[in-house]
């Protein structure tokens, strides 16, 4: 055993201990934040988990992050279930969430029960997580009554832009109540977690103080019991325009670009491969 105090609550675990969401609930209880970053691949996946992140999400946003699409409606259940399945072959502590993308739950409460199956069954995801308000109610009670931990969506919900006129904060004046109503009820439905995006600070305090399971902020303030963020944004390889609510921890994108450039200069002046390079 591991006698150091443990990252995932007081209690000290085994160095190779998986994060469950027992784990997320006590940290909430006992006031400890946490991380939670996307990921795609197996490097970033085990880079993420050496460098303490908890939680990481396989999201949709694989969409305009991996696949090049604008948005993240084009993604496909198919296209995510290998990306879900590399990250949680490459972790062994990390819990792995793999969202539903578009299309894939909407319909009723058993394409939501299939569609989740999959990414448990053939992915190995440990939860998923599903974008809505009321309306998606009875796929997460489908879900958890089927033993599918569900982290819900609320605020702004990337998967309905078009109906809600954009990349548009959510939850001013009397909306807010409505939020507040809606994470209530997803608790009720019994989802484990609550991913909040794009609402005024106060807002996201409000939703954290009115429920017992942990929040999950991005571009909702610094009250929430958790934060995530896009890998490559936080990394500096996505250029452009930037959300508000992204902070950047590095410059990866000129790291790289550098590097590409140098081994190009090398090869084609001869220097790459020299004789240390060569059998």
């Amino acid at each position: 055993m591991n006698n150091q105090p443990s990252p995932y609550g007081s209690a000290p675990l085994a160095r190779q201990t998986r994060v469950r969401i027992p784990h997320l609930k006590q940290m909430k209880r006992e006031g400890q934040k946490w991380a939670m970053l996307t990921a795609y691949d197996m490097y970033s996946a085990i880079i993420f988990e050496e460098a303490g992140i908890q939680v990481l999400l396989v999201g949709d946003s694989a969409s305009n992050n991996v696949y090049g699409n604008e948005s993240t409606l084009a993604v496909t259940v198919d296209e995510l279930i290998p990306l879900v399945r590399a990250v949680s072959r490459s972790t062994r502590q990390a819990l792995v969430i793999a969202d539903l993308p578009f299309g894939s739950y909407q319909a009723s409460s058993e394409q939501c029960f299939h569609t989740a199956a999959r990414f448990m069954k053939e992915a190995g995801a440990h939860a998923v997580k599903l974008e809505g308000g009321t309306e998606v109610l009875p796929q997460v009670e489908m879900l958890t009554r089927s033993g599918i931990p569900v982290m819900a969506h609320i605020g702004f919900t990337p998967q309905q832009e078009h109906q809600l006129g954009g990349y548009r904060v959510q939850g001013r004046d009397e909306d807010a109540q409505r939020l507040i109503d809606v994470a209530k009820a997803f608790e009720a439905a019994g989802a484990f977690a609550i991913l909040i995006e794009m609402v005024p600070g106060d807002v996201g305090r409000a939703i954290t103080e009115a429920v017992s399971i942990p929040t999950v902020g991005i571009g909702a303030g610094n009250q929430c019991d958790a934060q995530v963020l896009v890998w490559q944004d936080m990394a500096g390889l996505r250029t452009g325009r930037l959300p508000r609510f992204v902070k950047q921890y590095a410059d990866l994108r000129s790291v790289l670009h550098n590097a590409a450039k140098d081994f190009a200069l090398e090869v084609s002046t001869g220097a790459f491969p020299g004789p240390e390079h060569t059998f």
